[in-house]
């Protein structure tokens, strides 16, 4: 089978699944595991290199808004690798290649795949996700018992969390302006021991002001923007307590491209960290790290 994934998150669960070698396409943004690097890429990114976050706040609302996407669509790239499937995401039309834009696509190509959306709102959806990839790609052993063990962990997480005292946390998936985390993210830091501040379950990430942050008192910040790893994360929530006052609550700093922004199997991994982190204990930092 050959595979184009038009996801990073979807391209993780390939490889979960032992199916590398069948993947022939990938995006700019696919970079785990480390192979994913060597594969042709069928999108590229239109944000200007060394933009800063408020540049991007600004070109992505543009694009919501009706302008071209944050992205490009090699279509010529897809057509000579002619994969039998796609997996692709119906999530944002901004960010990634939505299910919509990838059929009018293919409809101008003699292209004939078959199409997997995955557009997830909770950490069940992603698990449902990856036993989807398991379906349309004749892995549903393995999907299954991917799922039964990521499964095991979430409960595991869950049960020793019940006894850990609550803290309130606001998860940032941006800081200027500021945004608050949506979607799984809210559930995360549920499951985690924490009781999420200015952000629903299920719902989509929302722009937050200093003031709302202010009144809600978060005991502890965790700092994810959205797209970048922890380096990079770390040097912006840096620049961003020296402009704002957070009070006397705690700062953790996330990658969130790798553990809490993409919706695939290391969710898992970003929840466990979270959960120790939130006992007091030193964060992993592979995923996390304090700031304060």
């Amino acid at each position: 089978m050959r595979i184009v994934s038009l996801l990073p998150s979807a391209t993780e669960i390939v490889y979960l699944l032992g199916l590398g070698p069948d993947l022939v396409g990938v995006t700019h943004e696919c970079d785990w595991p480390a192979d994913a690097a060597s594969k042709p890429r069928v999108t590229g990114s239109r944000l200007p290199a060394g933009a800063t976050p408020a540049e991007i706040d600004a070109l992505v609302s543009a694009a919501a808004s009706g302008g071209s996407g944050t992205y490009h669509l090699d279509r010529a790239a897809i057509a000579e690798l002619a994969p039998d499937l796609i997996l692709t995401q119906d999530l944002c039309a901004v960010c990634a290649v939505p299910a919509g834009h990838l059929a009018a696509a293919l409809a101008t190509l003699d292209v004939a795949s078959d199409v997997v959306s995955l557009s997830p709102s909770t950490l069940e959806d992603v698990l449902a996700g990856i036993l989807n990839v398991g379906e349309a790609t004749g892995r549903s052993v393995q999907a299954h018992a991917v799922v039964e063990e990521l499964r095991a962990r979430v409960g595991r997480v869950r049960t020793s969390q019940a006894v850990v005292p609550r803290r309130r946390v606001l998860a940032l998936e941006w800081g200027d302006p500021l945004w608050g985390a949506g979607q799984w993210v809210p559930e995360m830091v549920e499951i985690a021991g924490g009781d999420p501040v200015l952000a629903t379950a299920g719902s989509p990430s929302r722009r937050l002001s200093w003031d709302e942050v202010a009144r809600a008192r978060p005991d502890v910040v965790v700092y994810m923007p959205c797209g970048y790893h922890l380096d990079a994360a770390c040097e912006q929530a840096r620049a961003l307590l020296e402009r704002q006052r957070l009070g006397s609550c705690s700062v953790i700093v996330a990658d969130a491209a790798g553990y809490f922004s993409r919706p695939g199997p290391r969710l898992v991994d970003g929840l466990e960290a979270l959960a120790a982190a939130l006992r007091g204990e030193e964060p992993d930092r592979d995923v996390l790290e304090r700031l304060r």
